[in-house]
């Protein structure tokens, strides 16, 4: 990152935290193949299993852990390994989720927060047992869903839940589902290294491969240690962060600004702002020409001229003028007053 640069695009990725770095630099000393039957393999093996256990602890989860590349290949696996085969998902899941689903899926509405529509669920399920992606956590938005409720309804119909936690996951607690898609890098860990959570893995078919069969491909034991390390460094600043976005959104609405999904549950580490009569890509040219890094959405899809798929099945009457801010354990209390002087200026040269 350039000196000088407020960095608040933390859903996008996160730095690596020194604990993670300095269990990469170990996991890169045991460079053997953990698949090896060897005494180097061997050595490995164990402390790619010592890094699973270290990953289910810190997440407090019961069931099983297979390593992947980041979240999108876990919910990859999940949707194209499932033996149950219809699948139900909310219409704001992250691209990740829509891509392997396809068209056929059935889409779950939302209401103009985001929070899924319940009724419309219960009324899916009565067609049948489904695979049900529902996220805990929304890239774009921030908020949170009713996930305690989704299980209920989804177990009392014989269905599977399947949950993205990429942003959820090392902040707050895992939902009650049966299969669980994280990142490492949004949580402090390396990019490259994420997990499928497993409640049973009689829910899956078996390619064969490594990772019990679930996932080919040499074991990635730095990034897994590294995992494990950034999971076991807590989410302690989650709680000062919750001040300093309050701070901020107190701001940006004495400045003309809209707090999109203002009343609904929202993880205190991500918002979206309206700014009236400014298209959210003058913003971030704006933004970025002032030395702040901020986002139109998840970065998976920032870049494109869509509008917002999230925003849009929302019904929100702006999306275009919409842009996304994530704060991280960095965060301070002056990158916050330098986003609201920056904001305040652009808002004013457009009301001018």
């Amino acid at each position: 990152m350039s000196e000088g640069c407020i960095y608040l695009d933390y859903a996008a990725t996160t730095p690596l935290l020194p604990q993670a770095r300095a269990a990469m630099d170990e996991g890169f000393r045991l460079w053997a193949n953990p698949s090896s039957p060897h005494k180097a393999g061997r050595a490995a093996r164990a402390a790619l299993e010592d890094a699973r256990l270290r990953v289910k602890a810190a997440l407090g989860w019961q069931g099983e852990v297979v390593f992947t590349s980041g979240a999108s290949e876990a919910l990859a696996l999940a949707i194209g390994r499932a033996k149950l085969r219809r699948l139900v998902v909310s219409a704001v899941e992250h691209d990740a989720v829509l891509r392997p689903a396809g068209p056929d899926a059935l889409r779950l509405p939302v209401d103009g927060a985001g929070l899924v529509d319940l009724a419309a669920l219960a009324a899916a399920l009565e067609q049948g047992p489904a695979i049900v992606a529902v996220q805990q956590v929304n890239s774009e938005t921030g908020v949170i869903q009713p996930l305690d409720e989704v299980a209920a309804l989804v177990r009392s119909a014989g269905g599977v839940l399947l949950c993205d936690a990429a942003q959820g996951a090392g902040k707050i607690a895992l939902p009650d589902a049966d299969l669980i898609a994280l990142s490492a890098h949004k949580f402090g860990g390396p990019i490259g290294i994420g997990a499928l959570l497993v409640r049973d893995f009689a829910l899956l078919d078996a390619p064969g491969g490594q990772e019990r069969g679930y996932r080919g491909g040499t074991e990635n034991l730095p990034g897994a240690m590294a995992m494990a390390a950034a999971l076991e460094a807590g989410n302690q600043w989650l709680k000062f962060t919750s001040g300093l976005r309050k701070s901020l959104e107190l701001q940006v609405v004495e400045g003309g600004g809209e707090v999109v999904a203002a009343e609904a549950p929202r993880l205190p580490a991500i918002g979206a702002y309206r700014m009236p009569g400014v298209p959210s890509a003058v913003q971030l040219i704006r933004f970025d020409g002032m030395g702040l890094a901020v986002s139109a959405g998840s970065a998976c899809s920032s870049g494109s001229l869509r509008p917002s798929h999230v925003l849009t099945a929302m019904a929100y009457p702006a999306l275009g003028e919409v842009i996304r801010v994530s704060l991280g354990r960095e965060t301070t209390e002056g990158h916050v007053a330098g986003f609201v002087a920056a904001w305040r200026e652009i808002a004013g040269g457009a009301r001018a």
